[in-house]
């Protein structure tokens, strides 16, 4: 198999986790477990899962020229990632996320965009030939939306294949639906991209609304109780992996990037779901973001060990 070229444009933070019994009410004050200080960013996540999981990638992000900035240049560097492309910034602090994780692994996330606010539209113009050049483009919603669109737009002129996880969620024009390979989205980011509710159209029905939105392919993901996949035609349920949580922060960001590279490495889709399924469960069983992406010999040891064929 030949190295695919993928290219990761998106948001990069400096992660601060703090595990905690349960979380606080307002007004509450607990004695947390413990503190840890991490990589993270969606972008930063998906392109490090990329790369350990077997592909050769790119990643395009940006940074404010400070500690936290210089430091995750150079551990992307350390992680095999090209970040040639990559920016730092006087303007602005490289982003950050604070990240509370409970007793069960549920987590909850503020973020500041900081620098990843400054990725803009133009630059990715003026550097448009790295999309051209690219086998397959992952993107996030962590940077502005009209690089976002952009992205998409050049993309589409040159017949590139585009996945986008539209996390945080956001309303998507259907300009940029119909540029797109893969539609990743969890509940509440197909709620708000189809305009429906779940419990009212249930999951087959909300997927269904997106593909007549446009997408070519919808990847609806569903956490403890696997992912769905549909392009009209085809229609597969993938399980999750029965794991020990400790944390799912990433593990959204695991799928995606390990899926890029599984829709490379197997022949079928439903084979690659399984491989991004498997890195995601992986991911669940450590603590933090990019601490907890398994390498591709993980994924593939875990699967044969289910007597699951790699």
């Amino acid at each position: 198999m030949t190295e695919k070229n993928i290219i990761v444009i998106g948001s990069s933070n400096s992660d601060y986790i703090i595990t905690m019994d349960h979380f606080p009410q307002g007004g509450e004050t607990l004695e947390g477990l413990s503190f840890h200080q991490a990589m993270g960013g969606k972008g930063a996540n998906q392109a490090v899962a990329a790369q350990r999981s077997g592909g050769s990638v790119r990643f395009v992000t940006s940074l404010g020229n400070d500690s936290n900035g210089r430091n995750a240049l150079a551990y992307y560097k350390n992680e095999g990632i090209d970040v040639s492309l990559s920016l730092l910034t006087e303007n602005e602090t490289t982003g950050t996320a604070v990240i509370w994780v409970d007793k069960r692994g549920e987590n909850s996330i503020v973020v500041i965009p900081g620098a990843n606010r400054l990725l803009e539209a133009g630059y990715i113009i003026n550097h448009h030939d790295i999309i051209q050049n690219a086998d397959l483009i992952i993107l996030q919603m962590e940077i502005p939306y009209e690089t976002v669109k952009t992205i998409c737009g050049i993309a589409s002129r040159y017949g590139k294949k585009v996945i986008l996880n539209a996390a945080p969620a956001s309303c998507l024009e259907e300009e940029i639906l119909r540029s797109l390979y893969i539609l990743v989205v969890n509940e509440t980011e197909a709620e708000t991209i189809a305009g429906e509710k779940m419990e009212m159209t249930g999951e087959d029905g909300i997927v269904k609304t997106l593909l007549g939105k446009g997408v070519k392919n919808v990847i609806l993901t569903l956490g403890s109780k696997g992912c769905i996949f549909s392009n009209g035609m085809e229609c597969l349920r993938i399980p999750a992996f029965s794991v020990e949580v400790k944390d799912t922060t990433g593990a959204g960001d695991t799928f995606c990037g390990a899926l890029a590279v599984g829709i490379h490495k197997y022949q079928s889709m439903e084979q690659a779901l399984r491989f991004a399924s498997a890195a995601a469960a992986l991911s669940v069983t450590k603590l933090g973001a990019q601490p907890s992406i398994p390498h591709e010999k993980e994924i593939n040891d875990f699967l044969k060990s289910l007597n699951i064929l790699t």
